[in-house]
């Protein structure tokens, strides 16, 4: 599987994924730059399958890649999981936005559908 580097370390970059995941889970929207976003609509997808299973293996896999934030799981498990019961992936688009100023990075609204 190609994924991006983000011109980063792995546990970096984890760390940075992880983070860009439970914001937009919690908030259901975020603001960030084109490859930031194509990477971790990967990861959000894989949350909400995992809260979708509701096994107790998928709470603690979400639990560890999530650094144990219990309230994201939780809203995961609980909202999101009954909201996309009949979905079969693909729970995130992509709104592209402009140019950051400064760098001419393309930045784009990811958020749930």
């Amino acid at each position: 599987m190609a994924y991006r580097k983000l011109g980063r370390e792995t546990r970096i970059r984890r760390s940075i994924l992880a983070g860009l995941t439970k914001d937009v889970i919690m908030h259901e929207s975020l603001v960030t730059t084109e490859a930031r976003a194509k990477e971790v609509r990967k990861f959000v997808d894989k949350m909400i399958t995992y809260g979708k299973r509701g096994t107790l293996v998928s709470r603690r896999k979400a639990l560890a890649f999530l650094h144990n934030d219990k309230e994201v799981v939780n809203k995961v498990f609980n909202e999101l999981a009954t909201r996309y019961e009949n979905r079969n992936g693909g729970y995130t688009k992509l709104i592209k936005l402009s140019e950051r100023r400064g760098d001419d990075a393309l930045e784009v609204r990811i958020e749930l559908v």
